[in-house]
């Protein structure tokens, strides 16, 4: 059985005994369906191109071979002066390019940055939403208005307070803690592996 589109419906072919006859069926979807899928497919490829670009420029543009690269690019241009006589031209190739530069940087790691504060956000929220005790007016508080946030911030100021009554840093961030709190990890990991052998 073949399938072809023909305006909004599907043309369907069909072969038994008596030879080949082909009739129209009404599809579910049409061209201009397909078409639209389509175009937020390329929309989404683009999208997600331009986010990794945006990702791997600001990786790359952090790292220690591009500073060096900076570093010579600016050696080069003042080793050039005397050549030039330090005229505007000479200092205008500089200015235009560190401006040029700057301009597109600025865009690229704020899209970047965008990303990794939502992707952080987004964990912290899973943190707390997977947490008995914590409280799920802390998920998405960065939208809360800055009286809200002040509130919020009142809570745990008393629990500090509260808590230096009550120990020292010392002593509630003593080895020994350390130490149980390791073997506490532990226990729960061999025991998880002890029920998912069985």
């Amino acid at each position: 059985m073949g399938k072809y589109n023909l305006d909004e419906c599907i043309f369907c072919a069909y072969t038994n005994e008596f030879g080949t006859f082909g009739f129209k069926i009404a599809c579910d979807l049409n061209i201009e369906t397909l078409k639209s899928k389509n175009n937020n497919m390329k929309k989404k490829n683009k999208s997600h191109f331009f986010e990794r670009f945006a990702s791997k420029v600001t990786i790359a543009t952090g790292s220690t071979p591009a500073i060096l690269i900076a570093f010579g690019v600016v050696v080069i241009w003042a080793a050039t002066g005397p050549v030039f006589h330090y005229s505007e031209t000479w200092q205008l190739v500089i200015n235009t390019g560190t401006t040029i530069i700057t301009f597109l940087m600025v865009f690229l790691i704020q899209k970047s940055q965008n990303k990794e504060s939502m992707a952080v956000q987004l964990k912290l929220n899973e943190l707390v939403a997977a947490n008995n005790h914590a409280s799920n007016r802390l998920v998405d508080v960065e939208d809360l208005t800055e009286d809200e946030l002040k509130a919020i911030r009142k809570y745990y100021e008393k629990l500090k307070t509260m808590a230096q009554k009550d120990q020292t840093l010392q002593k509630s961030h003593s080895i020994d803690d350390a130490e149980n709190n390791h073997n506490l990890k532990k226990e729960a990991l061999t025991s998880g592996r002890k029920k998912t052998t069985q």
